[in-house]
């Protein structure tokens, strides 16, 4: 690894169709992508990657992913760009207009990389039908190979769903990756120099330590969520960041950068509705 690599951590994009109506989403995420990609482009020096951990578009369809990627051809960036996918992700969509890929296409998304002497490993965390996370039979099987590559190098993994953090409270696995899940990874990864996990899904910015490894959620594009309110109601308020990711010898620092932003009000959700919705999601 270099000295010091410098990368951009997005999440929760919600990129929808231009000029298609869409109740669920509560921001213009199109300005909102704009004026972050803006921000990245003036950062001296540039950062050597960027990791998008899934919530790529709000709805999933072709068209969504197509417009996300002419915003990002129109900033001209010159670094690699990682894609997570997340519950609003559709595999299909993805495939077809991001890969060009019509067969094979409901298979998840695990890509890995090595850029400047990290080894990014991204996994798709996402469960078609599902708000929370969880893995298909083979994708642990898949990271354990994984992790045998450039066994010397530090890894950083990206997932849309974190690890859940309260492994006695299955209520909460709509938040997260299921508990059973996320006592196999932190299992799996108990052996290997993991110096951080990137995720999104909450709507808030969030660090934890969970097993001693960094564990790094950002509020994204769309939309906050106003912890105060919490555990009550869901209350979605204007606001949006990225984060910018610092990893040295030392380990990792991870530096929010918020948007301007009202706090204004956009949704609520009670939590006995969520419950509701859920149960019924079963």
């Amino acid at each position: 690894m270099s000295d010091v690599v410098t990368f951009v951590h997005l999440t929760d994009l919600h990129m929808g169709e231009p000029g298609v109506p869409d109740d669920h989403l509560y921001a213009d995420t199109t300005s909102n992508l704009r004026a972050i990609l803006a921000d990245v482009k003036r950062m001296d020096p540039p950062p050597a990657f960027i990791v998008a951990s899934g919530d790529l578009t709000n709805r999933g369809d072709v068209p969504s992913y197509r417009h996300l990627q002419s915003v990002l051809a129109e900033a001209n960036l010159d670094m690699p760009i990682l894609f997570a996918l997340g519950n609003h992700d559709k595999r299909e969509g993805f495939y077809e207009a991001v890969l060009g890929r019509t067969e094979d296409n409901t298979t998840p998304y695990d890509h890995d990389a090595v850029i400047d002497g990290v080894h990014v490993i991204v996994m798709d965390s996402s469960v078609p039908g599902k708000v929370g996370g969880g893995f298909e039979a083979g994708q642990l099987d898949w990271l354990a190979d994984r992790l045998e590559d450039h066994a010397e190098m530090p890894k950083l993994l990206v997932m849309h769903h974190a690890p859940a953090l309260d492994e006695e409270n299955t209520e909460m696995e709509w938040e997260s990756l299921t508990i059973a899940d996320t006592l196999a990874l932190r299992d799996l990864l108990d052996d290997y120099d993991v110096v951080g996990i990137l995720s999104g899904h909450i709507h808030f910015d969030r660090v934890s330590n969970w097993y001693g490894i960094p564990l790094v959620v950002g509020i994204g594009q769309h939309a906050g969520t106003d912890v105060l309110a919490m555990p009550r109601e869901l209350r979605m308020v204007s606001a949006a960041s990225f984060a910018v990711g610092t990893l040295r010898p030392s380990g990792l620092t991870i530096s929010f950068v918020p948007q301007p932003a009202t706090r204004q009000e956009l949704h609520v959700i009670d939590m006995e509705q969520m419950r509701k919705f859920l149960a019924a999601a079963e």
